[in-house]
């Protein structure tokens, strides 16, 4: 099954990584934990192009995220890499 995409949004992270229900929330997909939960667990939340359920997943640089027609690009924060 094709989806049509939007524009790809860079996110840019600080740290080794993010958890899949914080880039939910911090993107503005999801307005709160519970949202984000629910979205995640319903199996509508793609991270590299599989379906994840796990809400602590643990989101680093050079992964895609896709919500609907959303796609994100997780990239380090140049600052914390200094």
């Amino acid at each position: 099954m094709k989806v049509k995409i939007n524009d790809v949004s860079t996110i840019r992270i600080i740290g080794e990584y993010i958890k899949l229900d914080s880039l939910l929330k911090f993107a503005s997909v999801a307005s709160t934990g519970g949202e984000a939960k629910y979205l995640i667990q319903n199996g509508e939340v793609f991270v590299d192009k599989e379906v994840c359920t796990q809400r602590g997943k643990k989101i680093k640089p050079g992964s895609v995220v896709r919500y609907g027609n959303d796609v994100f690009l997780i990239k380090q924060n140049s600052e914390s890499s200094k």
